[in-house]
Protein backbone atom coordinates (compact mmCIF):
# COMPACT_ATOMS: atom_id res chain seq x y z
CA UNK A 1 0.00 0.00 0.00
CA UNK A 2 3.08 2.40 0.48
CA UNK A 3 3.94 1.44 -2.84
CA UNK A 4 1.03 2.79 -4.31
CA UNK A 5 0.87 6.07 -2.39
CA UNK A 6 4.27 6.79 -3.44
CA UNK A 7 3.88 6.28 -6.69
CA UNK A 8 0.85 8.73 -6.63
CA UNK A 9 2.50 11.22 -4.52
CA UNK A 10 5.25 11.29 -7.57
CA UNK A 11 2.91 10.88 -10.00
CA UNK A 12 1.00 15.12 -9.67
CA UNK A 13 -1.02 14.21 -12.76
CA UNK A 14 -2.58 11.04 -11.62
CA UNK A 15 -2.97 12.96 -8.44
CA UNK A 16 -4.52 15.79 -9.95
CA UNK A 17 -6.98 13.18 -11.49
CA UNK A 18 -7.83 11.12 -8.57
CA UNK A 19 -8.20 14.46 -6.01
CA UNK A 20 -10.58 15.95 -9.11
CA UNK A 21 -12.79 12.29 -9.08
CA UNK A 22 -12.80 12.39 -4.86
CA UNK A 23 -14.11 16.00 -4.91
CA UNK A 24 -16.74 15.05 -7.80
CA UNK A 25 -18.01 12.33 -6.20
CA UNK A 26 -18.32 13.73 -2.80
CA UNK A 27 -20.19 16.98 -4.71
CA UNK A 28 -22.33 14.34 -6.02
CA UNK A 29 -23.18 12.55 -3.18
CA UNK A 30 -23.96 15.69 -0.53
CA UNK A 31 -25.30 18.28 -3.70
CA UNK A 32 -27.42 15.67 -6.17
CA UNK A 33 -29.92 14.25 -3.15
CA UNK A 34 -31.18 17.97 -2.45
CA UNK A 35 -32.79 18.42 -5.99
CA UNK A 36 -35.31 15.97 -5.10
CA UNK A 37 -36.01 17.22 -1.60
CA UNK A 38 -39.50 18.61 -0.94
CA UNK A 39 -37.98 21.26 2.05
CA UNK A 40 -34.82 22.32 -0.55
CA UNK A 41 -37.05 22.66 -3.76
CA UNK A 42 -40.79 23.76 -2.80
CA UNK A 43 -41.78 27.47 -1.19
CA UNK A 44 -42.19 27.91 2.43
CA UNK A 45 -46.01 28.08 3.27
CA UNK A 46 -47.09 31.71 2.62
CA UNK A 47 -44.07 32.60 0.58
CA UNK A 48 -44.83 34.95 -2.24
CA UNK A 49 -43.18 36.26 -5.29
CA UNK A 50 -41.63 39.72 -4.68
CA UNK A 51 -43.85 42.85 -5.59
CA UNK A 52 -43.15 44.59 -8.31
CA UNK A 53 -41.01 47.10 -6.20
CA UNK A 54 -39.98 44.87 -4.35
CA UNK A 55 -38.24 43.47 -7.62
CA UNK A 56 -36.99 46.86 -8.14
CA UNK A 57 -35.21 47.08 -4.75
CA UNK A 58 -33.61 43.64 -5.04
CA UNK A 59 -31.91 44.92 -8.23
CA UNK A 60 -31.17 48.40 -6.81
CA UNK A 61 -29.16 46.06 -3.50
CA UNK A 62 -27.50 44.16 -6.04
CA UNK A 63 -26.41 47.15 -8.26
CA UNK A 64 -25.34 49.10 -5.00
CA UNK A 65 -23.01 46.19 -4.21
CA UNK A 66 -25.27 45.45 -1.04
CA UNK A 67 -24.16 41.85 -0.96
CA UNK A 68 -20.98 42.06 -0.44
CA UNK A 69 -20.89 43.32 2.82
CA UNK A 70 -24.53 41.85 4.07
CA UNK A 71 -25.30 38.19 4.08
CA UNK A 72 -28.79 36.80 4.14
CA UNK A 73 -28.43 33.72 5.38
CA UNK A 74 -29.02 32.77 9.21
CA UNK A 75 -27.04 29.76 10.22
CA UNK A 76 -28.66 27.32 12.39
CA UNK A 77 -26.53 28.10 15.60
CA UNK A 78 -27.41 29.40 18.68
CA UNK A 79 -25.53 32.23 18.77
CA UNK A 80 -27.29 33.07 15.10
CA UNK A 81 -30.78 32.38 16.28
CA UNK A 82 -30.35 34.87 19.20
CA UNK A 83 -29.08 37.58 17.25
CA UNK A 84 -31.11 37.24 14.03
CA UNK A 85 -34.00 35.12 14.19
CA UNK A 86 -35.13 31.47 13.17
CA UNK A 87 -32.25 29.95 10.57
CA UNK A 88 -32.72 30.76 6.75
CA UNK A 89 -34.31 27.78 5.01
CA UNK A 90 -34.06 26.84 1.31
CA UNK A 91 -37.72 26.94 1.29
CA UNK A 92 -37.63 30.68 1.33
CA UNK A 93 -35.18 31.57 -1.35
CA UNK A 94 -36.56 29.42 -4.53
CA UNK A 95 -38.07 32.81 -6.22
CA UNK A 96 -34.84 34.42 -5.78
CA UNK A 97 -32.80 34.60 -9.10
CA UNK A 98 -29.81 34.59 -7.94
CA UNK A 99 -29.25 33.12 -4.78
CA UNK A 100 -27.85 36.40 -2.13
CA UNK A 101 -26.74 34.10 0.80
CA UNK A 102 -23.33 35.20 1.29
CA UNK A 103 -20.90 34.63 3.87
CA UNK A 104 -19.78 38.16 4.35
CA UNK A 105 -20.30 40.35 7.13
CA UNK A 106 -19.29 43.85 7.44
CA UNK A 107 -22.34 44.72 8.53
CA UNK A 108 -25.32 42.24 9.90
CA UNK A 109 -27.05 40.01 8.17
CA UNK A 110 -30.40 41.03 6.90
CA UNK A 111 -32.15 37.78 6.25
CA UNK A 112 -34.58 38.58 9.33
CA UNK A 113 -34.30 42.46 8.75
CA UNK A 114 -38.06 42.85 7.78
CA UNK A 115 -40.13 44.85 9.65
CA UNK A 116 -38.06 45.32 12.50
CA UNK A 117 -37.00 48.78 11.96
CA UNK A 118 -39.62 51.55 10.10
CA UNK A 119 -39.79 52.89 6.63
CA UNK A 120 -38.67 56.30 8.54
CA UNK A 121 -35.57 54.74 10.03
CA UNK A 122 -34.39 52.83 6.77
CA UNK A 123 -35.29 55.84 4.73
CA UNK A 124 -32.81 57.80 7.26
CA UNK A 125 -29.92 55.14 7.66
CA UNK A 126 -30.09 54.38 3.74
CA UNK A 127 -29.35 58.27 3.55
CA UNK A 128 -27.03 58.65 6.25
CA UNK A 129 -26.56 55.69 7.85
CA UNK A 130 -23.98 57.86 11.06
CA UNK A 131 -26.98 59.64 11.39
CA UNK A 132 -28.74 56.30 13.39
CA UNK A 133 -25.12 54.55 13.75
CA UNK A 134 -22.36 56.76 14.89
CA UNK A 135 -19.57 54.17 14.34
CA UNK A 136 -21.18 52.44 10.78
CA UNK A 137 -18.74 52.30 8.08
CA UNK A 138 -21.77 51.79 5.18
CA UNK A 139 -21.48 54.68 2.69
CA UNK A 140 -24.55 56.33 2.16
CA UNK A 141 -26.77 56.47 -0.46
CA UNK A 142 -28.63 59.64 -0.74
CA UNK A 143 -28.97 60.00 -4.73
CA UNK A 144 -31.57 56.70 -4.25
CA UNK A 145 -34.06 59.65 -3.01
CA UNK A 146 -33.01 61.42 -6.43
CA UNK A 147 -33.66 58.59 -8.70
CA UNK A 148 -37.30 58.13 -10.00
CA UNK A 149 -38.38 54.55 -11.84
CA UNK A 150 -39.82 54.34 -14.84
CA UNK A 151 -40.56 50.67 -14.67
CA UNK A 152 -40.01 50.29 -18.27
CA UNK A 153 -38.74 47.00 -17.33
CA UNK A 154 -40.26 45.46 -14.68
CA UNK A 155 -42.89 43.89 -16.45
CA UNK A 156 -40.26 41.97 -19.08
CA UNK A 157 -38.04 40.82 -15.67
CA UNK A 158 -41.29 39.29 -14.28
CA UNK A 159 -41.96 37.62 -17.25
CA UNK A 160 -38.17 36.25 -17.27
CA UNK A 161 -38.82 35.10 -14.07
CA UNK A 162 -41.85 33.48 -14.81
CA UNK A 163 -40.07 31.68 -17.39
CA UNK A 164 -38.19 30.09 -14.23
CA UNK A 165 -40.96 29.28 -12.33
CA UNK A 166 -41.30 32.23 -10.02
CA UNK A 167 -45.44 32.33 -10.41
CA UNK A 168 -46.26 35.90 -11.70
CA UNK A 169 -50.16 36.32 -12.82
CA UNK A 170 -50.68 38.11 -15.61
CA UNK A 171 -52.37 40.74 -13.78
CA UNK A 172 -48.98 40.68 -11.49
CA UNK A 173 -46.55 41.48 -14.86
CA UNK A 174 -49.13 43.93 -16.37
CA UNK A 175 -49.32 46.37 -13.25
CA UNK A 176 -45.76 46.07 -12.71
CA UNK A 177 -45.02 49.61 -14.95
CA UNK A 178 -47.72 51.25 -12.94
CA UNK A 179 -46.84 50.23 -9.46
CA UNK A 180 -42.80 51.36 -9.75
CA UNK A 181 -43.29 54.54 -12.08
CA UNK A 182 -42.78 57.76 -10.42
CA UNK A 183 -41.30 55.94 -7.14
CA UNK A 184 -37.98 56.66 -5.59
CA UNK A 185 -35.04 53.97 -5.43
CA UNK A 186 -34.86 54.69 -1.96
CA UNK A 187 -38.87 53.70 -1.68
CA UNK A 188 -38.32 50.18 -3.43
CA UNK A 189 -34.91 49.40 -2.04
CA UNK A 190 -36.68 50.19 1.32
CA UNK A 191 -39.87 47.84 0.20
CA UNK A 192 -37.69 45.08 -0.45
CA UNK A 193 -35.60 45.40 2.94
CA UNK A 194 -38.71 45.39 4.93
CA UNK A 195 -40.08 42.09 2.96
CA UNK A 196 -37.11 40.01 3.66
CA UNK A 197 -37.92 36.86 6.26
CA UNK A 198 -40.84 38.08 7.40
CA UNK A 199 -42.81 34.73 6.11
CA UNK A 200 -40.70 32.68 8.31
CA UNK A 201 -40.58 35.32 11.34
CA UNK A 202 -44.69 35.48 11.12
CA UNK A 203 -45.11 31.87 12.03
CA UNK A 204 -42.79 31.72 15.09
Amino acid sequence: MAIKHDIIEKNIGLMVILVVGAISFGSLVEIVPLFFQKETTQPVEGLKPYTAMQLEGRDIYIREGCAGCHSQMIRPLRAEVERYGHYSVAGESVYDYPFLWGSKRTGPDLARVGGRYSDDWHRAHLINPRDLVPQSIMPAYPFLAENTLDGKLTARKMETLRTLGVPYTNEDIAGAKDAVKGQTELDALVAYLQGLGTVITSKR
